[in-house]
């Protein structure tokens, strides 16, 4: 037992190394010796986990859609923003998120490495709460859940893309609450949006409440 938690805490401290590195200089510059030395791991435990750059770099990609985590909310598309916000907000200081968010966008990554595997897990995850949201009667019947996800992933995309390129991503919660005042209207049922909250501190103010549930 003692052996499986220390090769997960090590594997974890790869691949937030790695993620942070990746970050920091891309795919095509990332060495694994710069990973190692961020990680201060031996050559042979990261070999144990990851048989390549590609594959390491595919695993710092899978650990995305887990940072959109948030509470459940009665209202789906609620849900459906908050992630968005928590998204943007982690970016701001969570290395392993940059760097996979940084893959997903790299032109220079490899065609071995699936670097859209994190859009077809997005669109899964957001496909399944707007047809919830559907059903309990939060959208306008024309609608159709999938290809609304489609333009939500792409907008964020590009928003974050936008937001990073010129301010670092200060103000991409900004950025999140312009969209959603454009994107809301378009999908929400009218009496819904007026308790819809889109403000630009959501996700510091969703990730505050996480951390008290955690800490009581």
């Amino acid at each position: 037992m003692a052996k499986q938690e220390r090769a997960i805490r090590t594997r974890r401290a790869i691949v937030e190394a790695a993620g942070a590195v990746f970050d920091e200089h891309g795919y095509t510059s990332t060495t694994i010796a710069m990973v190692l030395e961020r990680a201060q791991v031996t050559k042979g435990a990261l070999y144990f986990h990851f048989a390549s750059k590609e594959a390491l770099a595919q695993a710092v990609l899978n650990e995305q859609v887990p940072f959109g985590a948030v509470p459940p909310q009665p209202c789906k598309l609620q849900e459906i923003v908050d992630m968005t916000f928590v998204v943007a907000c982690r970016l701001l200081d969570n290395a392993l998120l940059r760097g996979s968010v940084r893959l997903a966008v790299d032109q220079e990554t490899p065609s071995g490495v699936d670097h859209g595997e994190p859009f077809r897990q997005w669109a899964r995850a957001l496909t399944e709460l707007l047809e919830l949201a559907g059903e309990r009667g939060e959208l306008l019947p024309t609608v159709k859940p999938a290809e609304t996800v489609g333009l939500l992933v792409g907008t964020f995309t590009g928003v974050q893309l936008m937001s990073r390129a010129l301010t670092d991503r200060a103000d991409l919660g900004d950025r999140l609450s312009v969209m959603w005042a454009h994107i809301l209207p378009s999908i929400a049922v009218p009496g819904l949006l007026p308790g819809l909250d889109a403000r630009a501190d959501r996700g510091a103010r969703v990730l505050a409440s996480l951390e008290r549930r955690e800490a009581s």
